[in-house]
């Protein structure tokens, strides 16, 4: 859309779903985009999501499908509500779930190539904790895949024709703020090895998760949080962070090849080493339950088998339909030497979701005016305490959207349009404010982050990011106690302590560790903070508070007042 004051200059820090629905609209608009990200345009955590991307279709917008049965966006909304522990934003969940059949066609307009019936109808399954059979594919399982294929094609075409700039191989070093509004950012490239700064009048976050916090994940090497830590210094408001979801089935052995969840809903079942299905004793719906409840099931099993992984067995549903139902791990099995449909295979869970991080309005806004964040850096409160399977996506494609209609729509942003940008005299000027005292320089020795009164440990190992990831994988994963989460937060401060402040000339690599240690810090602190048990987060010694899993997400009462856990922001 144009306007009186010209094209608005828009930042968008990553490359997933969310970062490209949001650039593409917005570039749409006749706005002035540029497109950041860490690796390559297609290094994303969207590209190894297998599932599929949730969707009730047939609600009378033209994709010619009828939908399931008796399913409608109502039964959606409940779905995700009851996965989500009773802690989701139920406006949000709205918002995600009625909007889902708009962008499902805007996907299949830029050349989106979901599988289909053979009568032409979009083909739909059904994935754990869904009613109905909603999921759509593509090529079987590789949905984000191609559904990055489709963006990233969109967005090289419009940066050959001069439409926006995509710069690969940028790092996110801060966001800069002035005078309490995101006004750009600091970026290091192979031709800036020092951080430049780069003026936006919207700052777009959408780097992904925290993967890389855990020993195991299923995300790829990029997720070190980024945006989120970069939002938190600036100021922003965090939330739940405590709530990291764990996939049940990673290819044991494999360094982190998932095993979508698609694959139980055909049919699939899980085996101790007896060849029990030990599901069946912990929940009604067995292996198709809650995905915080199958992990967690996957682990106590593995704990009676000395920490052996457990069997998933596919063998009934035969060579044929597993090729091509699941090509892409059907030849991940393969490669590794086992035969799914004759074997049963080993799986143990994974680090893969964060459900928490930067908490935004129902447009993506952020508590910093100009700042806006989406996808798995966002906490935008349709996730709860633990992620309906298949419902990331359709995240990122409906608030990447809502982000671009915001920034179109903002009064307050537009006006800036006509401000020249700082001269760089100026931008050498502009400092990344916090609203919270240490979080600037989160790890430097003249300006410690304390979260909560750090008690330095002797004993402590050097740090290192493995290090770092064991840590976090023993003690703050999918079983947590106040002992091990003090012990994991006296060895978080220590290394803090020791660890020296990022310089002008650090490398990608080091800050990335400077990023992954604070979100550690600030992760273990949340889960200290949270006593009970709940959705994803699985205190062992827990103490319920009164009608927790009833409540809304809602502040604690953090040491040092750290923005963990705000209330959402009003809508």
């Amino acid at each position: 859309m144009a306007h009186e004051t010209g094209p608005l200059r828009v930042l968008v820090i990553g490359s997933g779903i969310a970062g490209l629905t949001a650039a593409l609209a917005a570039c749409a608009d006749g706005h002035d985009v540029s497109v950041v990200t860490k690796s390559t345009l297609d290094d994303t955590a969207t590209s190894h999501a297998q599932g599929g991307i949730a969707a009730v279709l047939g609600t009378g917008t033209g994709t010619g499908t009828e939908r399931d049965g008796d399913d409608s966006v109502e039964s959606h909304v409940r779905d995700t509500v009851a996965a989500g522990a009773g802690l989701g934003d139920r406006r949000a969940i709205e918002v995600l779930c009625r909007s889902a059949e708009a962008r499902i066609l805007e996907l299949i307009a830029l050349g989106t190539r979901f599988d289909r019936e053979p009568a032409g109808a979009l083909a739909r399954g059904l994935e754990a904790a869904h009613s109905h059979a909603r999921i759509l594919h593509a090529f079987g399982d590789a949905t984000g895949r191609e559904i990055q294929r489709a963006l990233s094609a969109a967005v090289r075409s419009a940066a050959a024709h001069g439409e926006l700039r995509l710069l690969e191989h940028t790092f996110l070093a801060d966001v800069a703020v002035r005078g309490g509004r995101a006004v750009g950012a600091r970026l290091l490239s192979p031709e800036a090895p020092t951080p430049r700064f780069h003026f936006a009048d919207a700052v777009v976050l959408a780097t992904g998760g925290i993967g890389q916090l855990f020993a195991h994940t299923s995300n790829p090497a990029v997720a070190t949080g980024d945006g989120i830590v970069a939002a938190a210094r600036a100021g922003a408001q965090l939330a739940d962070l405590e709530f990291v979801q764990f996939h049940p089935t990673v290819l044991a052995g494999s360094g982190g090849a998932l095993i979508s969840e698609a694959v139980r809903g055909e049919g699939a079942v899980l085996l101790n080493e007896a060849g029990e299905r030990f599901l069946l004793g912990v929940h009604p719906d067995a292996e198709l339950a809650p995905r915080d409840i199958v992990a967690r099931g996957i682990a106590d099993e593995m704990a009676k088998q000395d920490g052996r992984p457990v069997r998933l067995d596919a063998r009934h549903l035969g060579r044929e339909f597993l090729e091509r139902r699941f090509p892409s791990i059907t030849a991940r099995i393969d490669a590794s030497g086992l035969d799914w449909s004759r074997e049963t295979v080993p799986v143990t869970p994974a680090a893969h979701y964060l459900m928490g991080g930067v908490v935004t309005d129902l447009s993506g806004r952020t508590s910093i005016p100009g700042l806006f964040a989406a996808g798995e850096t966002a906490r935008t409160g349709v996730h709860g305490a633990n992620r309906l399977a298949s419902n990331s996506l359709l995240e990122g494609a409906v608030f990447g959207r809502r982000i671009a209609e915001a920034i179109d729509h903002d009064a307050e942003a537009r006006s800036l349009a006509s401000a020249p940008a700082p001269v760089a005299a100026a931008a050498d000027q502009l400092s990344c404010e916090s609203a919270q005292a240490g979080l600037v320089q989160p790890l430097s020795r003249q300006n410690r982050t304390h979260v909560g009164q750090a008690t330095s440990r002797d004993d402590a190992p050097a740090f290192s990011r493995g290090a770092l990831q064991e840590l976090m994988w023993t003690h703050a994963g999918l079983h947590r106690s106040g002992p091990a989460l003090e012990d994991a937060k006296r060895t978080l401060d220590a290394w803090a302590e020791a660890r020296p402040a990022d310089g002008a000339s650090s490398s990608v690599r080091d800050r990335e560790d400077t990023n992954l240690l604070l979100l550690a810090r600030l992760t273990v602190a949340a889960a200290l903070a949270r006593t009970e048990s709940v959705g994803a987060h699985f205190r062992s010694d827990e103490h319920p508070a009164a009608g927790a899993a009833s409540q809304p997400a809602s502040p604690h009462a953090l040491p040092r007042s750290l923005p963990l856990r705000q209330k959402a922001m009003a809508h």
